[in-house]
């Protein structure tokens, strides 16, 4: 399969993807705000560098986007058809540092969350379901906790 567009802005076009800040990682941030939790962001001496930090409730938050992190069975991962043996070992890796990160985590007692880009997504002009979850999560005792489409 060829690419639509030519190479430099193909490299322009991915240059521009943003691995912080991104829209449903400002979402989920401006709701924990609001309820009133305080965290920090994206801190180096963890693990994974989490997109969010809540060392009061010894809980990190993970945003995953369903492309990069290779949701399996999400409609919004599609493996590109373009260069596919450059995006599997790509996202495999991707995959497998996600596992590493969550494992060591948990092995020395943070408490993880994955909150995936399609959750966001689906539930993106009422969130009040998902914050309310995550608050329960955070409060609680859980070790895990990952939020995924319903679908």
């Amino acid at each position: 399969m060829v690419d639509i567009v030519d190479s430099v802005t193909r490299s322009r076009m991915m240059a521009g993807i943003k691995g912080r800040n991104t829209k449903p990682e400002l979402l989920i941030r401006s709701i924990l705000h609001r309820r009133g939790f305080r965290f920090r962001l994206h801190v180096k001496d963890l693990p994974g560098k989490p997109d969010i930090v809540l060392p009061k409730y010894h809980a990190v938050i993970f945003i995953h986007g369903c492309f990069w992190h290779g949701h399996e069975n999400c409609r919004l991962f599609k493996l590109p058809g373009t260069r596919p043996e450059f995006w599997q070992n790509k996202i495999y890796k991707n995959k497998e540092n996600d596992s590493r990160t969550i494992e060591l985590l948990l092995s020395n007692s943070w408490r993880v969350c994955i909150i995936w880009e399609c959750r966001i997504r689906q539930e993106k002009k009422d969130l009040s379901q998902v914050a309310d979850i995550i608050s329960d999560f955070i409060k609680g005792s859980a070790p895990f906790l990952e939020l995924r489409d319903l679908n």
